[in-house]
């Protein structure tokens, strides 16, 4: 919480209207950089699930996603040229304008290439959903990463800006997932997919991890201690519990669009992304080469049903 207070003074308002939120409104935070081909969709996919103020943090885009940003009448803006590693990887930027602005609010933190589904998400908004965890006591909602792939070559096909990621993107990995308890922070911790099958295979110890807990009824006394894996209090990452009996859902992963390659080869320069970069130069290089996600194992995404069926979310008791 301490380095989020300090964090502020490194944001520069944009475009700031804060004053148009409202008691009831649920908010989306984000960090982001040259997202410019996937801000269109992002921004109206949230919207119709029932997202009503975008707070961004534009770290040095280069690409117009800033302009474009600053003039959606539903985005407050910030920029800053600080580092983002030092940052936290964005957490710190992030956890400010939570303390600032999210306090009693549904929140949902999320990256500009993760899409979220969930139970019923083509019948059930977002207040659908916040509304039940409510009545349930709950503060939290649980989400699995799920990297999502083409069939070939990741940079064989361009991306079409605004157009749904995931026409282009609609093979997954359905098996190979491992769910592991930590205590510290009592939360489950899950690796897996198509990174830790191709890139990670003989590290698996260095593979991202995928639990996520993106959606908040955010308290200025919480925060997040790496990405939106982990938070404060524990309490709020028991949301993998079976136990509990809670639904979950899935972020849908736009990370492998062709334009991942020349992001790649700026990012392993940059040494931004990673607490220890060196360890990921091969990683880096591996997605340089262009490579096929795709394996025999691999499944065609459908929907939402499909995941649940798959075991990769659950609707719980909300049926």
């Amino acid at each position: 919480m301490w380095r989020c207070l300090r964090a502020r003074h490194q944001l520069t308002p944009c475009a700031d209207r804060t004053s148009d939120i409202r008691a009831q409104d649920i908010l989306l935070v984000a960090v982001l950089r040259n997202e410019i081909t996937r801000l269109p969709h992002f921004l109206q996919y949230y919207r119709d699930l029932g997202v009503s103020h975008f707070l961004i943090v534009d770290n040095g885009s280069t690409d117009g996603s800033t302009a474009f940003l600053a003039a959606q009448p539903d985005v407050s803006l910030w920029e800053t040229k600080a580092s983002y590693r030092d940052s936290r990887f964005g957490v710190d930027w992030a956890g400010w304008l939570l303390m600032r602005y999210g306090h009693g609010h549904w929140c949902l933190t999320v990256d500009a290439d993760e899409i979220l589904t969930y139970p019923h998400v083509d019948q059930r908004s977002l207040h659908e959903l916040t509304t039940w965890l409510d009545q349930q006591g709950q503060r939290a909602f649980g989400a699995m990463m799920l990297d999502m792939y083409p069939k070939g070559a990741i940079g064989a096909v361009p991306y079409v800006a605004g157009t749904d990621p995931f026409v282009q993107l609609n093979w997954f990995d359905a098996q190979g997932y491992t769910w592991e308890r930590q205590a510290r922070y009592r939360n489950i911790s899950i690796r897996g997919g198509a990174r830790k099958r191709v890139f990670f295979a003989q590290e698996p110890e260095h593979a991202p991890h995928l639990h996520k807990v993106p959606l908040v009824r955010w308290d200025r006394r919480f925060a997040y201690v790496s990405s939106t894996h982990v938070a404060l209090p524990q309490s709020l990452n028991r949301v993998f519990d079976a136990r509990s009996r809670l639904p979950s859902g899935v972020l849908l992963h736009s990370k492998f669009l062709d334009g991942v390659i020349a992001k790649s080869a700026e990012e392993k320069q940059r040494r931004q992304h990673f607490t220890h970069a060196d360890r990921y130069d091969a990683y880096y290089d591996s997605v340089i080469a262009d490579p096929d996600l795709w394996s025999a194992d691999s499944v065609r995404y459908r929907d939402w049903q499909q995941l649940e069926a798959l075991g990769l979310m659950t609707r719980g008791d909300w049926v």
